[in-house]
């Protein structure tokens, strides 16, 4: 193991640099940001600090200010420190490591490099975030042990949200630095680490703007439209949903041709380097400025009426969204197959346009990533998972010609005429039926062999973990197996993993039996999210018939379900991901500990379809607030009931688990896991090490709660928002009953409240909102819209 990065220096505050440096933050790690000084001071401004700090400290702001958040939350801004190149430039030698995202200029670069050797440290290793420049170009003049504490480190932006992280070392780069940069990735920024090749534009960004403008070229030859092109380079393709142009909207046109041009000006021996030549129409888009999102206007632009319009290739100009039906509608129904290989497979089967259209799509792309094989990468491993961490593609290029069939697709290409490279057809004579065995091993197209890959035990899926054994308990909503050491797992089965009877009842058996037979316990989920809360149909079905008892039946059983978590007698850990809403969030608060990823969006949204948490999440998030307070303290427990009382009525959402932790919705003790591929093996730790450390369930406590004057309290606010038109009546009939529970109900203030108490109004809360029809009205909307209603 080598030594942790403790302290990074950043030098350029543009949205790279501050991406970079505000991530570093979020590990926990210092940071001192530079940029340059700003041409044209004034005389009076060249003595003045901040004057010379201004686009160092500019961009800082923006970082946190940013959309999507740049921080996991904005007070990990104090960990980073402002300056500039002239005046700071050797704080920069208390640095473990220096990044370099300054202008993609060589001699700038070539100049930054010449003035840093003179104040960095003996140990100090410097990267570049340069995406196409060649390390030897820049490292001309820099002496032999410059050389060997220097390489590549090239993050995808956003910086916080990609995985992807290529590293490409330089002639003389040092492995035990090299291996020290992997670890810092790896382990302390969560990322994905892909080792590429001193080339332009390395992995990601090469195959990756071949794929996207071999499809422009190709529409504009097919007479398809973009929007034609979108419903099939998206999702049924296992890319993105927002497919080509949307995606180059976001990202901007200027970025994305910066990027192309790179390529075409770089790549003159590339057999396809004309397909890295703008489009006309393009090259149009950019000179006048229509770049995308950043200025409003792209392929795709809000118009009158907030209607989108789409710029039409051939008339330069925009026009009403269309596209073809028939292209839509298959796509559509090739977009709901959850199976992604299944998907491509079957869109690549249609005999239509969509269908013709992606296959030259991919067979032009999947041929060229296996001729870039010992040019990039050696190992095809490494291009799949640059495409997948960096680009959000669900399949590599291989591992979707490995889901087309590899001896099929071959033919297929072959009979086309299409170019495929002798270490292609070596392959398939050998006999080869894919690039990844079942057994783990990869084809190795540079060596024409099977090689293993490179396994990380802590990336352990539950299908790894579970591999030779079945479930120890099962139904229809969830299932429980044995993850060894000890520690039950449960898995939710459900839709979304919802919560629904069948997922109540595993709860309670899986408690059972845990105390039983192990000695810890973990909830641990698959797919895009782990819970996006109740069963809201099921809820609906029951209010509109009027079966009170069904549903009180169903909100008694979750809050047992959640508090047998709470109080069992072994420890319990939750791994909480992605979206972790309404009931998600109460399962939470009822684990002993969370291993959450770093990219958890979580809060209390019921208000949202006219109800309030009634699974223990009012009770438990007040009492989570409270549980510090030393006993016998003459609290005030009316400000920290005003503050849970906010963050439910105003469905206050945590954009990460950090943020959670500061919304008091997740513990200070909570561990975050910024890679969500090792949240599994965490979470697993996290209970070992709970059941090994003696553990023994908590004690039920009681507080005096504010009662009437906190409930007359709260209404006055309330009232104060209706009158202002910032929430409607109904809002505040859900508010004034969501304060009567938190406060203790009416005398709540004249003695202690026990958790029984309040989830018994809790309840009747509940099931009280589910008769107003109002409540029902927001529920079904939600149901058919996946929006709330404000009624």
């Amino acid at each position: 193991m080598s030594s942790p990065i403790r302290r990074v220096g950043v030098i350029g505050a543009g949205v790279m640099g501050s991406g970079i440096a505000a991530h570093f933050a979020n590990a926990g790690v210092r940071v001192t940001l530079l940029d340059i000084v700003p041409p044209n001071l004034t005389d009076a401004e060249k003595g003045d600090r901040k004057a010379r700090n201004r686009f160092a400290a500019g961009g800082l702001e923006k970082a946190v200010k940013s959309r999507p958040a740049a921080f996991f939350h904005k007070g990990n801004a104090q960990l980073i420190s402002i300056g500039n190149v002239d005046d700071d430039l050797g704080k920069l030698a208390e640095c473990d490591l220096v990044i370099e995202a300054i202008i993609e200029q060589m001699d700038h670069k070539r100049s930054l490099f010449e003035k840093l050797e003179k104040v960095i440290g003996p140990e100090t290793i410097v990267a570049s975030n340069t995406s196409g420049l060649r390390i030897e170009e820049m490292l001309k003049g820099r002496s032999e042990t410059f050389q060997k504490r220097f390489l590549v480190m090239h993050f995808f932006n956003p910086v916080r949200y990609m995985k992807l992280l290529e590293l490409v070392a330089g002639p003389k780069t040092d492995p035990a630095v090299f291996e020290r940069v992997v670890q810092c990735g790896e382990s302390q920024l969560g990322k994905g680490i892909v080792v590429g090749k001193d080339t332009p534009n390395f992995i990601g960004n090469r195959i990756g703007v071949h794929a996207m403008l071999s499809t422009i070229h190709l529409m504009v030859d097919e007479g398809l439209t973009p929007e034609d092109v979108d419903n099939i380079s998206g999702s049924p393709m296992g890319h993105p949903k927002s497919a080509s142009f949307r995606t180059a909207d976001m990202v901007g046109l200027d970025t994305f041709s910066h990027v192309a041009k790179n390529c075409y000006d770089s790549l003159t021996n590339d057999e396809e380097r004309d397909v890295f030549k703008l489009p006309t129409f393009v090259s149009a888009m950019l000179e006048k400025k229509l770049l995308g999102d950043k200025t409003k206007s792209g392929f795709y632009k809000k118009g009158a009426n907030k209607q989108i319009e789409t710029f039409d290739p051939k008339t330069l100009a925009y026009r009403a969204k269309g596209g073809d039906d028939a292209i839509k509608n298959v796509t559509k129904a090739l977009s709901k197959i959850e199976d992604v290989k299944e998907r491509v497979r079957k869109l690549v089967a249609d005999e239509g346009p969509a269908g013709k259209f992606a296959w030259k799509v991919l067979s032009r792309s999947l041929a060229y990533s296996a001729r870039r094989m010992g040019e990039i990468a050696d190992d095809v491993a490494a291009v799949d998972n640059a495409m997948k961490w960096g680009y959000n593609w669900e399949l590599g290029p291989f591992e979707t010609w490995d889901a087309l069939g590899f001896a099929a697709t071959t033919e297929r290409m072959e009979k086309e005429g299409i170019a495929l490279p002798e270490s292609i057809k070596k392959m398939k004579a050998s006999g080869a039926k894919s690039f990844y065995r079942e057994d783990g091993a990869a084809f190795n197209l540079v060596k024409g062999v099977y090689v293993p890959t490179k396994v990380d035990p802590r990336n352990a899926t539950l299908a790894q973990v579970r591999k030779g054994t079945s479930a120890v308990l099962k139904n229809d909503g969830a299932e429980a197996w044995d993850l060894g050491d000890g520690v039950l797992g449960l898995t939710f089965k459900s839709k979304a993993n919802s919560i629904d009877p069948d997922v109540i009842k595993m709860i309670h058996d899986s408690v059972a039996r845990a105390e039983k037979d192990f000695t810890s316990m973990v909830v641990a989920n698959e797919g895009d999210h782990f819970c996006v809360g109740a069963n809201l149909f099921l809820v609906l079905m029951g209010a509109s018939q009027k079966e009170w008892g069904q549903i009180r039946s169903m909100v008694k059983g979750y809050q047992g379900a959640v508090q047998a978590m709470k109080y069992a007698g072994i420890p319990v850990v939750v791994a909480p991901y992605g979206m972790t809403l309404g009931g998600g969030l109460e399962l939470c608060l009822g684990g002993d500990a969370l291993q959450a990823a770093s990219e958890t969006y979580t809060g209390l949204v019921e208000v949202g379809v006219g109800l309030i948490p009634g699974g223990a999440g009012t009770m438990n998030l007040l009492w989570r607030s409270l549980e510090a307070i030393p006993e016998g303290t003459a609290a005030i427990t009316s400000e920290y009931v005003t503050q849970v009382f906010k963050n439910i009525a105003l469905a206050k959402i945590a954009t990460s688990a950090v943020e959670a932790k500061q919304f008091g919705y997740f513990r200070q003790t909570d561990g975050v896991s910024f890679d969500k591929t090792r949240l599994l093996t965490e979470a697993k730790a996290r209970a070992v090490g709970l059941a090994n450390a003696g553990y023994h369930p908590p004690v039920p406590r009681a507080h005096v709660l504010p009662g009437d004057s906190g409930i007359a309290t709260l209404s006055m606010m309330v009232d104060t928002l209706v009158a202002g038109g910032y929430a409607s009546e109904h809002d505040a009939k859900i508010a004034r009953k969501l304060a009567e529970v938190l406060c203790g109900g009416r005398g709540g203030g004249s003695h202690e409240v026990t958790e029984d108490q309040v989830l018994e109004l809790e309840c009747e809360a509940f099931i009280s909102l589910c008769g107003e029809p109002k409540s029902q009205e927001r529920m079904q909307y939600m149901l058919m819209n996946n929006k709330p209603l404000r009624n």
